[in-house]
């Protein structure tokens, strides 16, 4: 794909489609620099950002140009990211409290996740009794569900998902809103495939954060994978206009080991140079209640 074809420039918000749009961080990220490398999982580019623009309307913050889907899709279809795996025991820990929130909500058992990676909260599902189902672009991501796990994931993005009629209790999209150029396609498609009062689970970074603004620039969200920045008021809008009531408002924390925090800080990576040091920080498990990110429950209307 041509440089000049790689990103389209916005007149609009993606959320509530106002007009009134702004210039509000200047990026240093180039269509030419972005590879499946810097779009991992784990990867830890903090601070470095597309240029933002900011909507008056709703205060939705997103990527202006931002990634053609088409570019977009071909870049996530090539990320490999082991480093994600090596985290599984905390990353399973926090889908399994997301499963029991959400077995709370409803009595349904069929799920999609989207954005599935490895198929680590499919896994977890299918051990509580769910009935399960999965997008997600990584090619190496959907082999490695099938050969560790035995999950059958449709490997592309959300929009060229087919559910052959099948509707789902519920859809969970956890760090996934963020990645993508449009998210009121994305929350309009997983009403479709919704069952009536079928439930959405939204995991996205809060640009309003006490923890975003005392990071500033430094935040780690501010990374190339991330294309759009929710406050409270624009996620809520983003709802409203695609159908859903919000049931459950939380606080995401995540669990990861010592070790996976270290090696992301360039002044403490010093301390995982010896293997021997190394392996004794991943057997320390840390819980980063940080509260910068939603975690949002939300039932599905029928009159939108």
């Amino acid at each position: 794909m041509l440089e000049e074809s790689r990103t389209i420039k916005l007149e609009r918000c993606p959320v509530c489609a106002s007009p009134a749009i702004f210039p509000y961080k200047k990026g240093a990220l180039k269509p030419s620099d972005l590879d499946p490398e810097m779009v991992r999982i784990t990867d830890a580019e903090y601070g470095l950002t597309w240029d933002l623009s900011y909507c008056s309307a709703c205060h939705f913050v997103f990527a202006n140009p931002c990634p053609h889907p088409t570019w977009l899709v071909s870049v996530y279809s090539r990320v490999k990211d082991p480093a994600y795996e090596s985290e599984a025991r905390g990353r399973r820990q926090n889908f399994r409290r997301i499963l029991r929130r959400l077995g709370k909500i409803t009595a349904g058992r069929s799920l999609l996740d989207v954005g599935a990676a490895t198929g680590l909260l499919l896994a977890e599902a299918r051990l509580a009794g769910w009935r399960v189902a999965g997008v997600e672009p990584s090619r190496w991501a959907v082999e490695e569900a099938r050969e560790k796990y035995g999950l059958e994931i449709y490997q592309g993005s959300l929009e060229e998902f087919e559910s052959g009629g099948t509707l789902y209790d519920a859809v969970t999209l956890i760090d996934v809103l963020e990645h993508t150029p449009s998210p009121r396609n994305m929350m309009e498609k997983v009403h479709q495939i919704l069952k009536p009062a079928g439930i959405a689970v939204l995991v996205t970074p809060d640009l309003q954060s006490f923890m975003a603004r005392l990071a500033g620039k430094r935040w780690w969200h501010f990374r190339p994978g991330h294309l759009g920045y929710f406050t409270r008021e624009s996620l809520q809008k983003l709802l409203d206009l695609t159908g859903f009531s919000p049931l459950l408002w939380k606080r995401y924390s995540w669990s990861f080991s010592l070790n996976y925090i270290l090696v992301r800080q360039p002044y403490l990576r010093a301390l995982t140079s010896r293997p021997k040091l190394a392996s004794l920080w991943s057997k320390i498990r840390i819980k980063l209640a940080l509260g910068d990110s939603f975690e949002v429950y939300a039932r599905k209307r029928e009159n939108r």
